[in-house]
């Protein structure tokens, strides 16, 4: 089996496969998806396949942008969602929001 192409920490995979979870914001090294993208996807800690996303759309943001539409489809508080970004990249000021669909 092919590697994953994206991993999700653990606790987002209920989310995600519910649909609650529409949207992921990720720093530089993760900004070559494309709309149309059909991704393998992992948890982040053990790499264990969990599901299949399509990306609709990949959009650079920083966080001052970011608004409680995009912590709603993160499934969070606007606050929240900042914390965890600023959590997994804390020296980053751009970032890049995919929106995607499970299929």
């Amino acid at each position: 089996m092919k590697p994953n192409d994206i991993t999700f920490y653990q606790r987002f995979e209920a989310d995600i496969l519910a649909g609650r979870k529409t949207i992921t914001i990720r720093d530089k090294s993760e900004s070559h998806f494309k709309a149309g993208d059909i991704l393998l996807v992992g948890r982040f800690e053990d790499n264990q396949y969990f599901c299949t996303i399509e990306v609709l759309s990949v959009s650079p943001i920083t966080l001052d942008e970011l608004t409680e539409q995009h912590a709603k489809q993160e499934n969070m508080e606007l606050e929240e969602l900042k914390e965890v970004i600023r959590g997994i990249y804390p020296n980053e000021e751009q970032f890049y929001l995919i929106e995607f669909i499970k299929i």
